[in-house]
C-alpha cells in the first residue's frame, strides 16, 4: 500500500487530492495546523503540528517515513530547504506543488510547456515560486517532482479579475445589483481554468511513479474562457444581464496596488497549456468539468452562508473610483 504524507490537505486543491488518494486505497497521512481536518475522510491519520517550527515538525515525524511527501503550503525557498533537511532519508519522492504564475510574462510563444522559461517581473508570489524550484533543480539526496497548476477552483469559487482576498462575494453582489463589472483590458485574453477534481485525477498519477522522479509537469485543463465569458456565466446563473466595463489594467494597479501581482503577473494576460506531457503519463488525466456545470453551485453556497457574504467597503470605495476615472478617461 503507497504511503502518502499530504502537507497541507484542506486546501482547494488538497483537499480533492487528498480524496482521490483515499479513494485508491493510499495509506494518507495529513500533515498541517489542525484549523479544519473535520472534513478530511475517517481513513486519513492527522498529525497536527506548526509547519514552521522545524524542531516541532521533525519531532512529530520521527521514525515515519513515507513513498511519497506531497508540499501543498511552501511558497518561500527556506519552506522547501527545510523540508530537504527533514524528509531526507525518510521518503523516495518529494512533490512540491509550484505554479504556472511563475512562466514569463508576458508568454512570448503559445501554448506554454514546461519548457517555456519562469520569469514573472510583476509578482512576489510567482518569484518566490521559482526560487523554491531553482533550490530544489539542486538537490540530490532525494527524488523531486515538480507540478505548477494554474487557475484550479472547486465548487465554491467565484470567477472574477478584481477581488480582495476574502470578499469575492463583492462580485456577485455587483451583478445581482447592475452595477458595473470591471473587465481588465478589452476582455478577448484567454484563461485556463481545471477544476480540482479533474487535477486530482492527473495528479495522484505522479504520486510514487519512477517516471516522473526528477522532473516537472505543469497541470491544467483544456478549458478555456474570456474572463469575460465567465462573467456572463455567472450573471446568467443568477438570472441578470452583466454591466461589464474594460479598463486597462495601467488604470487599475495604480488606484489598486495590492492587484498588480495577480493582474500584471497572472490575470491580464492569456494562458493557454500543453497538457501532453501530462496525460503521456497519467492513465487517469481529465478535463471534463466546465464552469457552467459548478455555477450554481458556487451561487448557492454563497447564498446560504452569511458569513460568506462579506464586503469590504474600502475595496468597493476604490473599485467605483477606477470606473469613475475610467468614465471620465
Amino acid at each position: 500500500m503507497m504511503k502518502v504524507l499530504i502537507i497541507g490537505g484542506t486546501g482547494i486543491i488538497s483537499t480533492s487530492v487528498v480524496n482521490r488518494c483515499v479513494d485508491l486505497g493510499m495509506d494518507v497521512t495529513v500533515l498541517n495546523r489542525g484549523n479544519h481536518n473535520d472534513d478530511l475522510p475517517t481513513e486519513v491519520s492527522i498529525i497536527e503540528t506548526d509547519i514552521q517550527n522545524e524542531k516541532e515538525m521533525a519531532k512529530k515525524l520521527e521514525g515515519l517515513t513515507f513513498d511519497s511527501v506531497v508540499q501543498f503550503v511552501a511558497f518561500k525557498e527556506e519552506d522547501v530547504a527545510k523540508d530537504v533537511r527533514i524528509f531526507e532519508g525518510k521518503t523516495d519522492q518529494y512533490i512540491f506543488i509550484s505554479s504556472a504564475s511563475a512562466y514569463q510574462k508576458p508568454v512570448k510563444d503559445f501554448p506554454i510547456t514546461e519548457q517555456t522559461p519562469l520569469d514573472n517581473p510583476f509578482w512576489e508570489y510567482s518569484q518566490n515560486k521559482h526560487r523554491c524550484e531553482l533550490y530544489l533543480n539542486k538537490v540530490s539526496t532525494m527524488n523531486v517532482t515538480i507540478v505548477r497548476p494554474s487557475h484550479t477552483y472547486n465548487n465554491k469559487m467565484i470567477m472574477a479579475p478584481l477581488t480582495r482576498w476574502g470578499y469575492e462575494y463583492a462580485h456577485l453582489k455587483r451583478l445581482k445589483e447592475g452595477k458595473p463589472v470591471i473587465i481588465p483590458g478589452d476582455g478577448t485574453s484567454l484563461w485556463t481554468i481545471t477544476h480540482t477534481l479533474d487535477f486530482a485525477k492527473g495528479f495522484v498519477d505522479l504520486i510514487g511513479n519512477q517516471q516522473a522522479y526528477n522532473d516537472v509537469f505543469q497541470l491544467t485543463s483544456d478549458k478555456v474562457y474570456t474572463w469575460e465569458e465567465l462573467t456572463h456565466i455567472q450573471a446568467r446563473a443568477l438570472g441578470v444581464e452583466a454591466n461589464i466595463i474594460h479598463v486597462p489594467t495601467d488604470l487599475i494597479v495604480k488606484v489598486l496596488p495590492e492587484l498588480k501581482g495577480p493582474l500584471m503577473g497572472d490575470k491580464m494576460w492569456s494562458a493557454l497549456f500543453d497538457n501532453n506531457k501530462i496525460k503521456a503519463l497519467s492513465n487517469h488525466y481529465s478535463s471534463s468539468i466546465d464552469y457552467e456545470d459548478v455555477v450554481d453551485a458556487v451561487i448557492k453556497y454563497y447564498e446560504e452562508n452569511d458569513s460568506q457574504q462579506a464586503v469590504s467597503g474600502s475595496f468597493e470605495k476604490l473599485y467605483d473610483a477606477i470606473i469613475d476615472q475610467w468614465s471620465k478617461a
